[in-house]
């Protein structure tokens, strides 16, 4: 298992929630009858301070960049007080997480703080324009973190690469290397060009299922807010899941984090193809559900709340 200095919470004992799941476009949970059973498996969650190293493969463009660099900063630097709900608020719902170890200390769980360490860029290709998961991403891994096991890294792609398995359910994932030292990584498509009907919603019309409100992407860039959504998620389950054997809901031999069991809900009365009520900015008309850091603004996707047994949105 790869070392990694963000310390590793271990739970010991199972922790067992079961919600009525309320779901969106693309999940196959039916939001109305099933019903989604949430369990730690013994294994070890991230805490502390997660370095991220990330790749920036192809030209991803400096909206995409600023976009979700923000996002990042804005996790534990909040805006105006003034402003709510912000993306601080949200966060600390992922830290509380660690409320849920046997011998947690009571009260206020401590912080998690997710910092971008180290940046690398690729606009040769050099591994190509459709990168594979055995393949092509563990040499990016090895490019951007040089080795060091103690770094998160997060391979972002631009609008012309396809990344293996995104597009297939999945608009980011947080996976795991292969044996003998697995180590756990984060992968984001670009729905601008590949798959913007799946990947792109709620800030694009749906390929598929019931049609409702195309929203507009608080950055103005339906690519850059598609992708904070999608790292959001995947970055919760990763924090929560790194080794595969935290906390997840097993379904059809998936595993399924906080954030994926509530694919598709951004605010109340989310409904499959209809993403909830969310905040518009009177100036740009974009839509967003929480304020970040120097007046930001994003829309986040729901993540399951331990207090309430159920997805919850800021």
């Amino acid at each position: 298992m790869a070392s990694l200095s963000i310390r590793l919470l271990a739970l010991s004992l199972s922790v067992t929630a079961l919600f009525t799941y309320s779901s969106g476009h693309g999940h196959t949970y039916d939001p109305y009858n099933d019903k989604a059973r949430m369990i730690h498996h013994g294994g070890p969650m991230l805490n502390g301070t997660v370095k991220l190293a990330i790749m920036w493969y192809g030209n991803c463009g400096k909206e995409i960049k600023n976009t979700m660099r923000n996002f990042i900063k804005s996790l534990t630097v909040p805006g105006k007080a003034k402003l709510q709900p912000q993306v601080t608020c949200w966060w600390k719902v992922v830290e509380s997480y660690q409320s849920m170890i046997p011998d947690a200390k009571p009260g206020k769980s401590p912080k998690i703080k997710v910092k971008v360490v180290k940046q690398s860029g690729e606009k040769t290709y050099k591994y190509g324009k459709v990168l594979t998961l055995q393949g092509h991403i563990p040499e990016l891994i090895e490019h951007v973190t040089k080795g060091d096991t103690e770094l998160l890294p997060v391979i972002v792609a631009a609008r012309d690469v396809t990344i293996q398995g995104i597009c297939n359910g999945k608009c980011a994932d947080h996976l795991l290397t292969e044996d003998p030292h697995p180590r756990p990584y984060i992968i984001v498509g670009n729905p601008e060009t590949e798959c913007p009907g799946e990947c792109g919603w709620p800030f694009f019309p749906a390929d598929t299922g019931p049609k409702g409100p195309v929203l507009k992407p608080p950055s103005g860039n339906m690519a850059a807010d598609a992708m904070v959504v999608a790292f959001a998620g995947a970055l919760v389950d990763a924090i929560t899941n790194p080794m595969n054997d935290a906390l997840y809901h097993s379904f059809k031999a998936k595993e399924l984090g906080p954030a994926t069991v509530c694919k598709g809900i951004f605010g109340r009365g989310a409904a499959p193809g209809n993403p909830g009520e969310v905040l518009t900015d009177p100036k740009t008309g974009g839509n967003f559900n929480a304020y970040g850091n120097k007046n930001k603004k994003f829309l986040l996707p729901a993540i399951w709340n331990p207090k309430t047994k159920s997805c919850w949105t800021v």
